[in-house]
């Protein structure tokens, strides 16, 4: 699926929450969105959050 046309969707899609739910709801889709994008990118290899599970440790 081109990158514009997921652009679009996820566009139109913000601004239903936004329609609906008024602005908390805008900002609840928007950060869940970021997320469903980590995880996403995380399971195709193109981010790397192995040093959020380890933490900083000691040393």
């Amino acid at each position: 699926m081109p990158r514009s046309l997921v652009g679009l969707l996820v566009g139109l899609l913000l601004a239903l929450a936004a329609a609906v739910g008024g602005f908390g709801a805008f900002l609840l889709a928007v950060v869940l969105g970021a997320v469903g994008w980590g995880i996403g990118a995380q399971l195709e290899g193109r981010l790397d959050l192995s040093g959020l599970a380890r933490g900083r440790g000691r040393g």
